[in-house]
């Protein structure tokens, strides 16, 4: 087995850096391995403006460790007031890579997104004329549908006509988490990707609930049976450029995870690398790595890929501090239940990634 990988420095294809002084003390987690990431709008109040998303990229800038060069790509919250030449001014000026769809309701701070799908018909048609891509959060909210199928309903009910009804649309299922997700991309042609996390390659249902709950595994969408994160596995393994790493590391203080109406979301910017590092290691595909962290996805965005390189070193069990302190309190940082065998270190290069 290799005890080293040298590859393209890797991006996030979605990010939750969340505001003020959380943000301040997670980024760090993210750049210390990311070239760029897609981050998320969900703040309260949301990203739903051009004006917005402007002031929210400098904040992030401004919170960038020293010497870090890590670049945000900002996206815009969709609301059903969402207005087709805001959407097309802020990508014209360069500021937002994509657009965010969250279904009202679905998950962290999306009160305000969408309930009526066919408000937004006139955003997502002006979308694709411009090539701009859709992130969709990929869950109904109809109470009578159990958890564990709102995907599955999703891709059949929404996801799927919205696709026929707008041609063209580019388009990302985000941190597919079912093997009809996998299988619906897989169909489908060109136009569609989805991401997927590490946690979910690492989880099933069991190991949120099996010999009790384990809060800091809970994540929405939640993790599902085991053949589910089997399909997931190979998707990601097979070096199809449709799938590519999109984190999903959600931070929140201990106290708002560990309650009786526990959030969801699992923080893993910091040791996302490593364990997918000791993950693709064991399926004897670590060559296949680069591809699905750090190529297929900006290929998608019409990005180069990052000119600086990442180093990936087999080790006896380094790891981050199981806790990050902030100044809401501490936050949980992501622990599979076994030490990762590798750690990550970015080797900088003459040029800068391309934003």
């Amino acid at each position: 087995m290799s005890a080293t990988l040298t590859m393209t420095q890797p991006d996030d294809w979605h990010l939750h850096l969340r505001d003020g002084a959380m943000l301040a003390a997670v980024l760090p987690d993210s750049a210390r391995h990311f070239a760029r990431a897609l981050i998320m709008p969900n703040l309260m109040p949301p990203v739903t403006t051009a004006a917005a998303a402007r002031a929210y990229r400098d904040r992030i800038l401004a919170a960038r460790p020293a010497g870090s060069m890590f670049t945000p790509l900002m996206t815009l919250y969709l609301t059903e007031d969402t207005q087709p030449a805001e959407v097309a001014a802020a990508q014209a000026e360069g500021l937002i890579a994509a657009v965010k769809l969250y279904p009202a309701g679905a998950t962290t701070n999306s009160a305000s997104g969408v309930r009526d799908f066919q408000r937004i018909r006139p955003v997502l048609e002006r979308m694709a004329e411009i090539g701009l891509p859709l992130c969709v959060h990929g869950e109904v909210t109809d109470p009578e549908i159990d958890i564990f199928d709102r995907e599955a309903v999703f891709i059949e009910r929404v996801l799927d006509p919205l696709r026929r009804a707008t041609p063209g649309l580019r388009l990302v299922l985000e941190h597919v988490t079912t093997r009809e997700g996998v299988q619906y991309v897989r169909d489908s042609g060109a136009g569609l990707a989805a991401t997927i996390t590490a946690h979910h390659l690492l989880l099933n249902r069991n190991h949120l609930l099996a010999g009790g709950i384990r809060p800091h595994f809970y994540c929405l969408p939640v993790a599902k049976r085991e053949r589910h994160r089997k399909a997931l596995l190979a998707a990601a393994l097979s070096g199809d450029a449709r799938f590519f790493l999109g984190t999903d590391s959600a931070p929140h203080p201990n106290a708002a995870k560990q309650s009786a109406c526990g959030c969801a979301g699992c923080f893993t910017a910091g040791n996302a690398m490593p364990l997918l590092a000791e993950i693709f290691s064991r399926e004897h595909a670590l060559s296949r790595l680069e591809a699905f962290s750090a190529l297929n996805g900006a290929a998608f965005y019409g990005l180069a890929p990052n000119t600086s390189r990442l180093r990936l070193t087999r080790v006896d069990g380094e790891n981050l501090p199981p806790r990050l302190d902030t100044a809401e309190g501490p936050v949980t940082r992501f622990d599979p239940g076994f030490a990762s065998a590798w750690s990550a270190t970015v080797l900088p290069s003459a040029k800068e990634p391309r934003a």
